[in-house]
């Protein structure tokens, strides 16, 4: 273990290089630019490769040829420029392209406040680029966590050819705390083919749920688009290819679930009322949910680290026996919809701000003693 007092998006460019990105493309902007600066001086050092885009089309464009190639690959940016991407995020989806998305989320919208904190992006992660795809999304509410979660963002995107979100907020990638690091962390690659290039399928499952990726650049040759296609890539309008596709896409996910779900649960066992935050709003409600305790309340604490896909069961389990369930987020109530969803919207209570200003734990503290 390595100790260090490192920054969020410092922390995440260190999970970065430690889970195996080799590429970087992207276009600065707060509060994401830290991870751009420090890459741009790391990846050179690992043999990696460093672009500033002209903006953020071309970054996320040059992220995904990146991975065609072969390497590991992201981008980092914040509201505005994830705006700029989602045709290209989906574009990863359809083609199923590993990479990942940093989102260090600031208040919208627009230009907004470049440099204070929100959670307004969350059902744009979800949402924002069209058509019915599958996403996963990551996020974390501590410096170490930005580590782990960028680690965890990789694994997931190399292991289900899929782009992967990893969304912060300006509280996570601006703090600094003091980390234990570790030596190593687990790294997956990308399932690859042991058939010669002219047997070679892209989008042949074989019977699994991901089919191998052969990077271009050694022997293979293969259609790449956004448009429905057929095992070779190329674009189809056969019902049966494209229902095929659908159903194996999801099911990728869907099957995956206990791999991909993380969370974290506090005594929400007997728990009289739940408390469910994310990101940096989560700390706040840890602070909240311990003077409640103090004050004999039977609260139990959810942490979400994984927001898409939704943990559904595991909420519908733990919000069991409760009589509420207060949901902080800086912003107006997004995923409370999926709270709300899952457990009965005569049960949740928000506690929401999107003026730029974190949520106290005060403000949690009197929607747990609402009565």
């Amino acid at each position: 273990m390595t100790v260090r007092l490192m920054q969020g998006n410092l922390a995440c460019v260190e999970g970065a290089l430690a889970a195996g990105c080799r590429f970087y493309a992207g276009y600065p902007i707060t509060p994401s630019s830290e991870v751009a600066e420090r890459l741009s001086r790391r990846l050179p050092e690992l043999g990696g490769k460093f672009i500033q885009m002209e903006d953020e089309i071309a970054s996320i464009a040059a992220v995904i040829g990146a991975s065609v190639g072969g390497l590991k690959a992201m981008t980092a940016t914040s509201g505005p420029g994830f705006s700029l991407m989602q045709e290209n995020i989906g574009y990863a989806a359809m083609a199923e392209i590993p990479c990942v998305i940093v989102n260090v989320q600031r208040t919208g919208p627009s230009t907004g406040l470049p440099t204070s904190p929100a959670q307004g992006d969350m059902m744009q992660a979800r949402w924002g680029t069209h058509g019915d795809h599958p996403i996963i999304a990551l996020t974390p509410s501590s410096v170490r966590e930005a580590f782990d979660l960028t680690v965890k963002a990789f694994n997931l995107s190399e292991l289900y050819r899929t782009p992967v979100l990893l969304m912060m907020d300006e509280v996570i990638g601006h703090m600094r705390e003091k980390v234990e690091l570790p030596a190593q962390v687990e790294v997956v690659q990308r399932p690859t083919t042991d058939v010669p290039p002219e047997w070679y399928y892209p989008y042949e499952a074989g019977g699994a749920d991901v089919p191998p990726l052969a990077p271009f650049g050694k022997g293979f040759r293969y259609h790449i688009t956004g448009l429905f296609h057929d095992r070779a890539g190329f674009p189809t309008e056969r019902l049966d290819e494209i229902g095929l596709w659908i159903k194996r896409v999801n099911a990728k996910i869907e099957r995956n679930l206990d791999h991909i779900l993380l969370y974290q649960l506090d005594a929400v066992e007997g728990a009289r009322t739940l408390v469910v935050a994310y990101g940096g709003t989560a700390r706040s409600a840890r602070h909240a949910v311990a003077l409640a305790r103090a004050r004999r309340y039977k609260v139990g604490f959810v942490n979400l680290q994984t927001i898409w896909p939704f943990p559904a069961d595991m909420l519908a389990s733990a919000a069991q026996g409760v009589r509420a369930v207060v949901v902080p987020e800086m912003n107006l109530g997004q995923v409370a919809l999926e709270v709300e969803r899952v457990v009965g919207r005569h049960k949740v209570r928000r506690v929401n701000r999107a003026d730029g200003q974190m949520i106290a734990p005060d403000e949690i503290l009197a929607a747990i003693e609402e009565r």
